[in-house]
């Protein structure tokens, strides 16, 4: 009821950040950032487009 955790098919974080970032026509794994010196992804411990939320 109040929305704490998901009912039925949970998403990790990466993948939800993958497919937000598909949406908007990055490809995650090759968009980067510096960060204290080092370029850094987003997803950089994985994640994947789950073509499920795009239905």
């Amino acid at each position: 009821d109040i929305g704490w955790s998901p009912v039925e098919d949970p998403v990790h974080i990466n993948d939800l950040h993958a497919t937000i970032l598909h949406l908007f026509g990055f490809d995650h794994l090759r968009l980067s950032h510096r960060y204290k010196g080092l370029n850094v992804r987003l997803t950089d411990q994985g994640g994947k487009v789950v073509e499920k939320l795009l239905a």
